[in-house]
């Protein structure tokens, strides 16, 4: 047995907007802009305690990626690291997640 429609929205528009301005907008004129120049993650709130900026989080999947590429190189075979790593800072930030529960 098929369900009857769901009610249709109402008219929500406040009386001061003209929509008669609004007329030749075109639906996802800017998406594929916006989109290509932006990669945004969300995390979780106990991650954004531990990364407070974009570059403590680049700095830890960098080095997450060098780890994973070394495990996979055989033994004899492991390049050379690309970059020299900031030491740690000593400091709120610089405390694990299982250290502060």
């Amino acid at each position: 047995m098929k369900k009857a429609p769901s009610k249709r929205f109402g008219n929500d528009l406040r009386q001061e907007y003209d929509l008669s301005q609004l007329k030749g907008g075109v639906h996802g004129k800017y998406y594929r802009q916006a989109i290509a120049g932006t990669n945004l993650v969300l995390i979780d709130p106990e991650l954004a305690d531990v990364f407070p900026d974009t570059k403590s989080v680049n700095r830890a999947l960098r080095l997450l990626v060098d780890t994973a590429e070394a495990a996979a190189e055989p033994a004899g075979r492991r390049p050379a690291r690309r970059e020299k790593r900031a030491p740690r800072a000593s400091g709120k930030g610089s405390q694990s997640v299982r250290q502060r529960r």
